[in-house]
């Protein structure tokens, strides 16, 4: 009931009139700058109202300060207060004062890392945190010694020198592009308030110091540092801006001038300080005061990187500048992960050392043992003289003594050796991922065309990882959901109305439409309303039904965020109200709210207008409490024409009825909870809608207190919050709404994919647990054969119950024999096991002792389904899997609240959703649906896997051959480390003869086809378990390397062993034996041939013969026309081919005789796929499907 006096009474707000800014004189540079985009002023904010004499502002005290604690982290919510130790002084049009005593970073940025001088430092220093580069480099300085020198210093330094500066290059150019973009951003120009001109004059970017007035125009509406709004062109002070380059989210956010600097001039600004807190990355909050008086929030900053947007002007004071703002705080480098197959690289890497520490081993202990068996004829022998007899006079040699000898001997084994540890592996390696990111990329089938997005690539180093995957956890909204969110029903005054959600008999809202400056607008988005509301809403004035369903409307129309945008369309006399906010869940319910004849159609500082029933009234916003994760509801106090006060709360159900009035409401209250349980049975995201009338004693004492909370530099927010939470009791419950979030399209299909491959899916949600637990239906995680384990507990000791109980039925199960009946794919259904656990019982199990007992009965469950956990919660669960097992993790979201986990996994993908780009930046790779999985995982994750695991056995393989005959040689020149094959070669051996192909297949080849893969998502299971690259293969490869260099070690020796052929032609033979060998064995494992591969392995033999001739036919190096005396006798190619089928035979026969009677299962599928029907025409790799129709019905 109404109070006898209104509370309200008509008089202007404000006396003084806002300052305005856009009739001071600006001054143009020599040359003015081009608008780089365009927006349309806002209106006049009155230009809606009618001229009522009811419709006169009524008298208010100042409006109250807009709270906000959504989204903000907990550092600043520990922040209570401000004080010289941990607060920055900015004052107003001062720069000079504002820099002193400290100066602040100017407004340039720079991404780049190097400089002209640093560059090759700090690239060098960067490169050699690689344990294998400083190896070779110590190699390099101990060739460079006389007397171990087994290479000239120009053929030992050219490997390293060619990867690194490979390196070096991709590096610069890479930072180049950097330096380009940030000159590009530093040059461009803002107005800066000139205290001795009384005008703004144009300056660049990065000369905008902290303390200086900064005018932002519709006309260059980029944000060029992070500013504390004084005044906007709209009277009220209201600013719109963009932040989608700042977290991803494209709804307009509203951000507001203080009413104390609104209408003063900027000269009068000049000596009032801003007291702010000092330079962090939290975006959403912000925590100072003006002259010790005046609060500032998050709601009065903008910051560099947003947009201005609807808003003619701005002008605001910066604050933060350069790398202090708050986006240059957010920026980070892409994570760096190493890859399992890196890791295990390393014990082969290790075992290569041994070996080589081996082979060095026996060269100096024979070649001791030779030297102490000839130290007598020494001066004879061809390896070691005392003497030097080709002059006249007897010299002598540089010989030291068997004992230094043998030292010499040891470190120069090493340095001929050591390519057996294969430098050019990481060089290709880092190719190979650079071109597989590309092909992922440019997929055309990981494309989302709704947001016109490709994959990304954020992380280079763990492509290969995708094909081990063994656990995905995944975030649901916005994840497998679309977080676009659509009314489906309502409960109003304990009556369900849920006509609007099935398909055939309900009403559109797009009948809906007012009339706004003479065109006609309707919403944007169409809602199916339920015929009986409807028929309440317009019949039932006066009644306890009608006003109870009118109240509830309009609770959705005002208590939020929403500004109404007025979009063109074809048609000249219409236009679409588009609703931008930053809660999809709000723009639904004034999407409801307007077809249910509520439209809000403008916003404004400190009021609304919403049109109802065809009747346009204005609503003046006195206060607005914004939702925060602690209080799970939001609060709006709005004075209507009539001139009564009422507070509009909704919120999650959980903290709503604890705020009810009970007494009052006990049968529409217990009809409201059968109905939300109802909806979340059916996936819906529900919200409870109260309201209560406040008198004037209630609103006085409200205003006070907030008044005071708000001025407060103490404890601000601990008081804001007491304050709300004192204001949100003893509500009237009006009712709640079911808004439906739909499933991404081919979310069933992609899931039922992953568990076929071996993937177990875990989903990590925030909803409660009927909402999650149909979702799971939704999406065939979950299946009505599962059995269901459900852990709720409010104790440690009912958590330690319910898992022991868990763990029995597990363990029960587990030796039962198995069912009898069987599923399609072979499982017995009537023993899957699905775990349902809560957020509270994990506060008790996560990092205690019963953490073992989870993993437990987790491990032996085929679904997990973790709901009301908080972002650390789900976090927590993937470190239990990570900590306990050696399967890879993968984490999937989309939101601020998935960072933490995607930081936690093996792999973490971030989802370009409805969330911001939090998930992106933190992620190793980005896409825009969860579907797009299938392809990542069982396509490109296969392909990656297979190629950098047989790539990196073939690269030691490749190096261990051509070492192994330069033992062999060794062991027939009496030890002395001498060689046939000439420097170069040795050098160009892994640089042109042999690196290119390699690189080809682990880019391009593909063991079987993308149709194949995703028809068996079975094949998956090989890099699961490691088929590819494991020990026992390592050691076939060494053995294989090791028959073959001795086949092209003694087939030339035996054949020209009675010859006059010298060291260096049969030197070339063995070059060209080598390559050929090892590139027609690299050609025998080729899955499928094209024209590249063609061209990279017959090129490169090619390539070595024209290569062995130049470096024969130039008289500086020795073994000068070596290759013309062999290449003449039909024994020099004889010798080739003998080689090749003694070399390749025995593996050709291993690799038959396997294929044939044991034949692994993509063996098995290659034959499907030769032979078979797998390649005939189907619909779509991963069909789509949404939300099921079915269930929705079951509301009705």
């Amino acid at each position: 009931m109404a109070p006898e006096q209104p509370l309200l009474i008509s008089s202007p707000r404000y006396s003084d009139q806002p300052y305005d800014f856009s009739t001071i004189n600006i001054t143009p540079p020599a040359t003015e700058p081009p608008p780089t985009s365009s927006s349309s002023s806002l209106h006049n904010p009155n230009r809606l109202l009618p001229t009522t004499a009811n419709q006169s502002k009524p008298h208010l005290p100042p409006l109250p300060r807009r709270y906000s604690s959504r989204r903000s982290f907990n550092s600043s919510q520990k922040l209570s207060e401000l004080n010289e130790s941990n607060a920055r002084f900015v004052y107003i049009n001062d720069p000079t004062r504002s820099n002193s005593p400290y100066q602040h970073p100017s407004n340039s940025i720079h991404t780049t890392k190097y400089s002209l001088l640093t560059f090759l430092p700090k690239n060098l220093f960067e490169q050699f945190h690689r344990i294998a580069y400083i190896y070779f480099f110590i190699l390099i300085c101990i060739n460079q010694i006389p007397q171990l020198g087994v290479l000239s210093p120009a053929a030992s330094i050219l490997p390293l020198a060619f990867v690194l500066s490979v390196t070096a290059l991709k590096d610069a150019y890479e930072d180049y592009r950097r330096g380009l973009s940030d000159r590009s951003e530093n040059s461009r120009l803002a107005s800066i308030f000139s205290p001795t001109s009384f005008s703004f004059e144009y300056k660049p970017w990065n000369q905008i110091r902290v303390g200086e007035l900064v005018r932002v125009a519709a006309e260059d509406p980029h944000i060029p540092c992070d500013l504390v709004l004084l005044c906007t062109s709209d009277p009220t002070g209201v600013a719109y801006v963009e932040t989608i380059n700042l977290d991803g989210e494209s709804n307009l956010k509203t951000r507001y001038a203080k009413q104390e600097t609104l209408a003063k001039p900027p000269e009068t600004l000049s000596g009032s300080v801003i007291c702010c807190e000092k330079p962090n990355r939290n975006i959403y909050g912000f925590h100072a005061n003006l002259n010790d008086s005046i609060s500032l929030g998050p709601a009065n900053v903008v910051l560099r990187g947003c947009e201005l947007k609807n808003t003619a002007w701005v002008v605001g004071v910066a604050v933060y500048t350069g790398k202090e703002t708050k986006v240059m705080l957010n920026s980070s480098s892409a994570p760096s992960k190493r890859s399992r197959l890196e890791t295990h690289m390393n014990r082969e890497t290790i075992l290569l050392a041994v070996g080589l520490f081996a082979l060095c081993a026996i060269t100096t202990v024979l070649g001791g043992a030779w030297l102490g068996r000839h130290k007598g004829g020494l001066d004879e022998l061809p390896y070691y003289r005392k003497r030097d007899f080709s002059g006249k006079d007897v010299g002598k040699y540089e010989y030291y003594g068997i004992g230094w000898e043998i030292v010499f001997t040891f470190f120069m084994a090493v340095i001929l050796f050591q390519v057996l540890i294969p430098i050019a592996l990481y060089i290709s390696m880092e190719l190979v991922r650079l071109g597989q990111a590309f092909f992922m990329i440019q997929d055309d089938n990981m494309f989302d065309k709704e947001r016109g997005k490709r994959f990304q690539c954020r992380a280079l180093n763990i492509n290969e990882d995708l094909g081990q995957i063994r656990y995905v956890f995944s975030d649901k909204t916005g994840t497998l959901t679309e977080n676009k969110m659509e009314f489906r029903c309502a409960s109003v005054g304990g009556q369900d109305y849920s006509g609007g959600a099935g398909a055939g008999e309900e009403e559109e809202g797009d009948g809906v439409s007012v009339i706004v400056e003479g065109k006609l607008c309707k919403p944007k988005m169409k809602v199916k309303t339920d015929p009986k509301l409807v028929d309440v809403l317009r019949n039932g004035k006066g009644t306890e039904e009608g006003d109870r369903a009118q109240n509830f409307f309009l609770a959705l129309a005002t208590c939020n965020t929403i500004v109404p945008i007025f979009a063109e369309t074809s048609d000249p006399t219409e236009k679409l109200i588009d609703y931008q906010g930053e809660s999809p869940d709000e723009q639904a319910l004034v999407y409801a709210a307007a077809a249910y004849g509520f439209v809000l159609v403008e916003r404004a500082s400190g009021h609304i207008v919403v049109e109802v029933s065809g009747q346009r009234q204005r609503f003046d916003i006195l206060g607005l409490h914004e939702f925060d994760s602690e209080r799970k509801r939001m609060s709006v106090i709005v004075g209507f024409p009539d001139k009564t006060v009422k507070i509009f709360v909704k919120g999650a159900d959980s903290s709503m009825f604890g705020v009810m009035e009970k007494t009052l409401n006990a049968k529409i209250i217990q009809a409201t909870e059968l109905h939300l349980k109802t909806y979340s049975s059916v996936g819906l995201r529900t919200l409870v809608i109260g309201m209560r009338e406040m008198n004037r004693m209630e609103f006085e004492e409200w205003h006070s207190s907030y008044e005071k909370a708000s001025t407060a530099l103490f404890g601000r927010g601990s008081l804001l919050k007491a304050v709300a939470a004192n204001i949100e009791s003893n509500l009237s419950i009006l009712g709640a709404s079911g808004i439906e979030d739909k499933l991404q399209q081919g979310v069933p299909e992609a899931i039922e994919s992953l568990r076929q491959a071996g993937i177990k899916v875990w989903v990590l949600t925030g909803d409660k647990q009927e909402t999650a637990i149909s979702i799971g239906y939704s999406c065939k995680l979950l299946t009505g054969e599962m059995i269901q384990i459900i852990i709720n507990s409010n104790s440690k000791d009912s958590c330690k119950k319910s898992l022991e109980e868990a763990l029995a039925t597990t363990t029960k199960l587990a030796s039962m024999p198995p069912a009898a009946e069987t599923t399609a794919t072979g499982l017995g259904a009537g023993r899957t096991l699905a775990l349902i656990i809560d957020g509270k019982s994990l506060l008790y199990i996560l990092e205690t002792e019963l953490e073992g007992e989870l993993f437990k009965v987790a491990t032996s469950c085929h679904v997990v389904l973790c709901c009301r956990v908080a972002p650390l919660q789900k976090a927590g669960i993937v470190a239990l899997i990570k900590k306990r097992t050696d399967d890879m993790t993968l984490a999937i979201g989309d939101g601020a609240n998935d960072v933490s986990m995607i930081q936690m996994a093996d792999v973490g993908i971030g989802i370009s959703g409805q969330e911001g780009r939090q998930a992106v930046m933190a992620s190793d790779f980005a896409m825009g649906q969860f579907r797009f999985l299938v392809p990542l995982l069982l396509v490109h994750g296969h392909w990656n896997y297979q190629r950098m695991a047989y790539m990196i056995l073939y690269n030691f393989y490749r190096n261990s051959i051509f070492v192994f005959v330069l033992f062999w040689y060794v062991l027939y020149t009496a030890f002395s480390l001498t060689t046939a094959i000439t420097e170069w070669s040795s050098v160009l051996y892994s640089v042109i003869y042999t690196a290119l192909p390699t690189i080809v297949i682990g880019i391009l080849d593909k063991d079987l086809s993308r149709k194949t893969l995703l028809k068996y998502p079975q094949l998956y299971g090989s890099g699961q378990r490691e088929e590819r690259y494991n020990l026992k293969l390592f050691i076939l490869t060494m053995m294989d390397s090791i028959w073959q260099s001795l086949a092209i070690f003694f087939i030339p020796y035996l054949a020209y062993r009675h010859s006059t052929v010298d060291g260096s032609s049969i030197g070339d033979l063995w070059t060209l034996a080598v390559v050929i060998m090892v590139n027609i064995h690299l050609g025998m494992d080729v899955f499928r041939w094209n024209w590249v591969t063609h061209v990279s392995i017959w090129g490169c033999i090619v390539a070595t013969f024209i290569c062995v001739i130049i470096i024969d036919v130039l008289p500086i190096l020795p073994g000068f026309w070596a290759i013309f005396h062999v290449m003449a006798t039909w024994v020099f190619w004889f010798c080739l081919a003998a080689i090749l089928v003694a070399g390749m035979v025995p593996r050709f026969t291993m690799k038959a005789f396997s294929e044939f009677f044991f034949p692994r299962d993509i063996q098995v599928a290659r034959e499907l796929e030769k032979f078979g029907n797998i390649n005939e025409n189907r619909v779509s790799e991963v069909a789509m499907s949404t939300f099921s129709n079915n269930q929705q019905q079951s509301i009705l």
